[in-house]
């Protein structure tokens, strides 16, 4: 039986007043959210028939570099933009990128993703296949239904939104091209998606903020606030709303992670994250992300955490 990629019915985004009860919120539910792996969600352990595993076997933390190449589209011509008239509403007028991480045709691309690219700092492959559950749910799968839904919350707001891809292009985009699309796009947020690929017993989300970073064509300066305010956002609506905890493995229980050695991140201009939503590598965490109630439950607590900081 295939996993259920369908969208539940669109809920409006419900971001917290002030900044001071979302951090409130987030320290509350520090201590509960891993007695609600089983919260009713629909989840269920992972079924077989899904994508074959990835080919590339994931580093403790799941995170493996992307393409370029000619392959690559330019952000106008990749399709992945809103088109459609958006409603009044909060975000009206603002724009968001959704970064799905990686892409599902990386697996047959293997050369071309391991082309190194320069992050700023130094060069690093284009792109990684990603992680899978055990079963071979693989997380570029999981990245775009996710992303699929957080669009969906996010343009009923009246955001403007795009993607930096679609599935619509053989692999990546590489690292460097994803900063770009969001840079190019003056966007005021953006959020890549992921699921990480570490041990067993490793649960729980975290989300990774850009550090000080000045070098080559690098320079965060002027976003590491701006991107700690976002994710701070992020990390407390997904709490609250997913049930998960943060991270037992990463950030010091706090779900916040601040990395120098992502080209994503070092080479954006314009306020940044990335959020590991869970573990694809544990039997608890990838039950939670192969069910299409807990995606849903995903993306509304990205879309509650960006409205936040968009109306901050």
């Amino acid at each position: 039986m295939p996993y259920d990629d369908s969208p539940p019915p669109t809920r409006r985004a419900r971001p917290l007043s002030v900044a001071a009860a979302l951090v409130a919120v987030f320290l509350t539910a520090v201590g509960c959210g891993a007695a609600q792996e089983a919260d009713g969600s629909g989840a269920a352990p992972p079924r077989p028939g899904a994508d074959a595993a990835s080919p590339t076997a994931p580093t403790p933390t799941g995170k493996q570099p992307r393409p370029s190449g000619p392959a690559s589209a330019s952000p106008s011509d990749s399709g992945s933009d809103s088109a459609k008239p958006l409603p009044k509403g909060p975000l009206t007028g603002r724009t968001v990128v959704i970064d799905p991480g990686h892409n599902p045709g990386n697996r047959d691309h293997t050369r071309e993703i391991n082309e190194k690219v320069d992050i700023g700092t130094g060069r690093k492959e284009c792109d990684t296949t990603g992680t899978s559950t055990d079963d071979g749910y693989a997380e570029a799968r999981f990245t775009l239904d996710v992303s699929h839904r957080l669009r969906t919350l996010l343009e009923a707001e009246g955001a403007r939104v795009r993607l930096t891809h679609d599935a619509d292009r053989p692999f990546g985009p590489c690292i460097d091209e994803r900063a770009r699309i969001g840079n190019e796009a003056k966007a005021d947020a953006v959020v890549s998606v992921h699921a990480d690929g570490s041990a067993v017993g490793n649960r729980g989300f975290h989300v990774i903020l850009p550090a000080g970073v000045k070098g080559g064509g690098a320079d965060t300066s002027k976003i590491v606030r701006s991107s700690a305010d976002l994710g701070a956002r992020i990390a407390g609506h997904f709490v609250r709303t997913t049930g998960s905890a943060p991270s037992n493995y990463i950030g010091g229980n706090t779900g916040l992670d601040t990395r120098n050695d992502l080209g994503g991140l070092n080479l954006s201009t314009v306020p940044k994250v990335f959020v590991e939503c869970g573990n694809m590598r544990d039997p608890k965490d990838a039950a939670l992300l192969t069910s299409a109630s807990w995606r849903q439950k995903a993306a509304q607590g990205l879309a509650d955490g960006i409205t936040s900081y968009l109306k901050g």
